[in-house]
C-alpha cells in the first residue's frame, strides 16, 4: 500500500475521532434530557389515541348507534339539524324551561362544562325542550340569557312534540313524557348523552367493563354525591369530552 493511501486512511480516522469526541457526548446528553422529541411526539399521540379509544360505542344489535336525523328550531329562530353537529363533540339533554326540579341543576352543570371548554369551536350542546308548546324560540332565548349560555354551538331546540318525544324515547332512550301528577307536568331523565364528531353515542365503561351509556346530569362536581348516595359524573363527562376532542 502506498504512503499516500496510508495518509488518506489516517486522515479519515482522525476526522471520525474528532467527530466522536465533539458530537457523540452532546447527542447522548440531548437524548437523556429529552431534547430529541420525534419519538416522544409519536408517543404522545399514541397516548391520546389510547385515551380516546377506551370510550365505548353504544351498540344496538351489534351496530354502533348514531344520532338519528332531526331538524328543529333554535333560540335564534334558526333551523338546526344533526348535520350541524358533525365534526363537533357535543352533549345532549332533554329539559323544559318551566321545570321546577332537576332542569336548573342540569343546566347549571352544563354551563360549567361550557365554561371549561370555552374557545373550543368543536364543542357544543343540544338541549331539546319536552314542552315545545310553551318553549318558543323567544322563551328559549330568554332562558339562554338567564343561564349564561354563550357557546355558539349550544342550541336550545324546539319543534313538533311528537318528533321530540320520538327522538328522546327511541333515538336516545332517554325517557321523557307528560304527567299531570308531577310538578311541572312533565317527567324526564336527568341524564346527558355524549356524542362524538361523527355522530356516534359514546360512553366510558363501568367497573365491570360495561358502558355506563349516559352521564348523571343533576349532581354537581361540588356536591360529590346526592341524597341517594349516587356519585357525580360531571367530572367524568369533562374527561371524556377531552378524549373525544383529541380523537
Amino acid at each position: 500500500m502506498s504512503k499516500k493511501a496510508n495518509y488518506s486512511y489516517i486522515g479519515i480516522a482522525f476526522v471520525i475521532l474528532v467527530f466522536g469526541i465533539i458530537f457523540i457526548p452532546d447527542i447522548i446528553d440531548r437524548i437523556s434530557n429529552d431534547d430529541i422529541t420525534r419519538k416522544e411526539s409519536r408517543s404522545d399521540y399514541a397516548t391520546e389515541d389510547k385515551k380516546a379509544s377506551d370510550l365505548m360505542y353504544i351498540e344496538i344489535n351489534g351496530k354502533a348507534r348514531k344520532v338519528p336525523f332531526f331538524t328543529f328550531t333554535n333560540q335564534d329562530g334558526e333551523t338546526i339539524t344533526n348535520e350541524d353537529y358533525l365534526g363537533k363533540v357535543y352533549v345532549v339533554e332533554f329539559f323544559f324551561t318551566t321545570c321546577p326540579s332537576i332542569c336548573p341543576k342540569m343546566n347549571r352543570n352544563l354551563v360549567q362544562i361550557q365554561n371549561s371548554f370555552e374557545g373550543f369551536e368543536d364543542f357544543g350542546v343540544a338541549s331539546f325542550t319536552i314542552n315545545p308548546e310553551n318553549d318558543t324560540p323567544e322563551v328559549l332565548k330568554t332562558y339562554a340569557d338567564q343561564y349564561g349560555i354563550t357557546n355558539p354551538n349550544w342550541h336550545l331546540l324546539t319543534g313538533e312534540k311528537e318528533a321530540i318525544y320520538k327522538l328522546s324515547n327511541e333515538g336516545f332512550n332517554i325517557y321523557a313524557g307528560e304527567n299531570p301528577n308531577v310538578a311541572g307536568g312533565f317527567e324526564h331523565s336527568g341524564n346527558f348523552a355524549l356524542i362524538d364528531k361523527e355522530g356516534y353515542i359514546r360512553s366510558r365503561r363501568d367497573e365491570s367493563g360495561n358502558p355506563i351509556i349516559y352521564y348523571r346530569g343533576i349532581i354537581s362536581e361540588e356536591e360529590k354525591v346526592d341524597n341517594d348516595g349516587l356519585e357525580e359524573q360531571i367530572s367524568a363527562l369533562k374527561e371524556d369530552i377531552k378524549k373525544l376532542l383529541n380523537e
